[in-house]
């Protein structure tokens, strides 16, 4: 964290002492609810050797759009009602690389009228402690008219197994 400039518009900003009181931390396994394989690539390291930040929230979608496509609740190409991402958010612990096979641990810790926060943790096989965690908000909307919509029964049913 920087400090703000002086006021004399000098260019050298100080660091500030970070409040560490309230850095997440990393969760284990037990915390999540259901978990989904996802096999690093090649192309998902960057030049320092793991995996770039930017894969990490693709593997939150892919393990969150999985899970509703195989309980039913989503057609992604049919469905009169669809979810878009309003929010995201990650904390990395520690590295991921290919080759690895990750798992993602699946949850959600809101569900209103016609939103759901879906939070996701990503561990390294046979590892206790997640290396990286986030969540993502989908807010469901009418396909043809983009307006929030009520959560739809089947996907309330595929919630419940996650709350």
């Amino acid at each position: 964290m920087l400090a703000p400039l002086a006021q004399s518009g000098a260019m050298n900003a100080l660091p500030v002492k970070s409040d560490t009181t309230h850095r997440p931390r990393p969760q284990p396994r037990s915390a999540f609810r259901v978990f989904r394989s996802i096999t690093t690539r090649w192309m998902d390291n960057d030049m320092y050797g793991h995996v770039n930040n930017v894969v990490y929230y693709s593997w939150f979608d892919t393990a969150v759009n999985a899970y509703l496509i195989e309980k039913g609740a989503l057609d992604p190409v049919a469905s009169p009602v669809i979810g878009l991402v309003v929010e995201t958010q990650c904390q990395f612990f520690a590295s991921l690389a290919f080759p690895q096979e990750i798992e993602a641990g699946l949850r959600v810790s809101h569900v209103g009228r016609s939103s759901v926060r879906y939070e996701l943790g990503l561990f390294a096989k046979g590892e206790d402690l997640c290396a990286a965690m986030g969540h993502f908000v989908h807010v469901y909307v009418d396909r043809s008219t983009l307006k929030p919509h009520a959560l739809p029964a089947p996907l309330r049913l595929a919630l419940e197994t996650l709350a």
